[in-house]
């Protein structure tokens, strides 16, 4: 295994840092893995930095998940505000889950309107894949090669990243993002011969864990063929959407409308909160006759967080400049690498996963936090904050320089 996740036990680590690791390992156990051969100890976040024990600062050129900047103090008040007020569970009448689901619903195509909540991505896959059991009457899903969905049981076998110790499941089929459309129709076959009927395509419109594709010139044939065979089209927006790539939703740089969309990790900028936006006659019969309840999902908290996230993108012109900066961004990378990716979410190729490898624990050791991907890991995973500037490139981009 890659050691960008995992740390190495010979690696130079302080005594605290040393001790602190041994007392994680004993209560949280080997599933609970490190980022880098010399693991990051973080006591603080603000913006695009997040900052070690003694004050050293890292750019943060990784995090999706505080897609406003680490600790926004807009988001930050908004939480303790509604929870120094109320918070409970959605069988009561309360006002801001109503708001906040009218305000998604704003920003989502018209034919969406409906909205579901959850507490984490994994959650909405795994809520997406019951709605899409009911509607279809199928069992048959169609992943990218390398997908990551989520770690329920029902979605950790669509996620075939997680490695061969997490076997996929007998209804699953994967396919290749090169020749999407071809594979997805064989894949259709093979679920007929074996007496499969489809489910549903479910796709990270990113393509992020496939390595980072932001041009898929069939995506939309590919979707067209599932359909024709009884399936829906789930389009995973856990990574892509808020504003990432520069437009609202990853589906949208596609030309395409789901009849699902997932959505987490950015949605609450580090608060628990996701959910799933589907078309109202593809969920009727679900909520009638299966029902659904989540006793924290949408939670006036986590909505007060989701609203205030939103407040954040458009008043402070984060999409325009995930597209201003990321295109700069891109630019600059150019000279290192093949170079994918749409605003602030950037795959840069290189030579071989040894070499990825090497990069990104260089980069670490210069105070600068990124990621490798694909199925090789041989891709550098670049997906910083979106309040992420040129100055903040040109940061990344000099210690890059350096190092490779």
């Amino acid at each position: 295994m890659s050691m960008i996740n995992a740390y190495s036990p010979g690696a130079d680590i302080s005594p605290e840092d040393r001790a602190l690791i041994a007392r994680r390992e004993a209560v949280l156990g080997p599933a609970y893995r490190l980022f880098y051969e010399r693991p990051v100890h973080v006591v603080r976040g603000e913006g695009v930095w997040l900052y070690g024990p003694g004050g050293e600062a890292y750019l943060d050129v990784y995090n999706n998940v505080a897609c406003v900047g680490h600790s926004h103090p807009r988001v930050v008040e908004a939480i303790a505000r509604q929870a120094a007020t109320l918070n409970t569970h959605t069988r009561y009448l309360t006002d801001l889950v109503v708001d906040y689901a009218e305000r998604l619903a704003a920003i989502l195509p018209p034919e969406l309107g409906r909205l579901m909540f959850t507490c984490t991505g994994s959650e909405a896959n795994d809520l997406a894949l019951r709605i899409a059991r009911a509607r279809t009457g199928g069992t048959g899903v169609i992943v990218t090669a390398n997908a990551y969905h989520g770690v329920t049981a029902a979605i950790a076998e669509l996620s075939p990243s997680l490695g061969p110790a997490n076997p996929l499941g007998d209804h699953v089929r994967v396919v290749p993002v090169v020749g999407f459309a071809a594979a997805v129709r064989a894949a259709l076959a093979d679920m007929q011969a074996s007496g499969i009927r489809p489910a549903a395509l479910l796709v990270d419109t990113i393509f992020s864990s496939d390595g980072v594709f932001d041009d898929v010139p069939d995506f939309g044939e590919a979707v067209a063929a599932v359909r024709a065979a009884g399936g829906i089209f789930i389009a995973d927006e856990v990574q892509a959407g808020f504003s990432r790539t520069g437009v609202a939703w990853g589906f949208q740089r596609h030309g395409l409308s789901p009849d699902l969309v997932t959505m987490g990790k950015p949605m609450g900028n580090g608060h628990p909160v996701a959910g799933v936006a589907a078309r109202p006659e593809v969920v009727e019969a679900f909520g009638r006759e299966v029902r659904y309840f989540n006793t924290f999902g949408g939670n006036p908290v986590s909505c007060a967080a989701g609203l205030a996230v939103l407040d954040v993108i458009r008043d402070e012109g984060l999409e325009a400049n995930a597209r201003e900066v990321g295109a700069y961004l891109r630019e600059r990378l150019a000279p290192f690498g093949g170079v994918r990716g749409a605003g602030l979410f950037v795959g840069l190729q290189l030579e071989s996963a040894d070499e990825a490898t090497r990069v990104v624990q260089a980069l670490r050791e210069r105070r600068v936090l990124i990621s490798a991907t694909g199925p090789r890991g041989d891709a550098l995973k670049i997906r910083p904050p979106l309040v992420f500037s040129r100055a903040n490139a040109d940061q990344f981009i000099e210690a890059l320089s350096a190092v490779v």
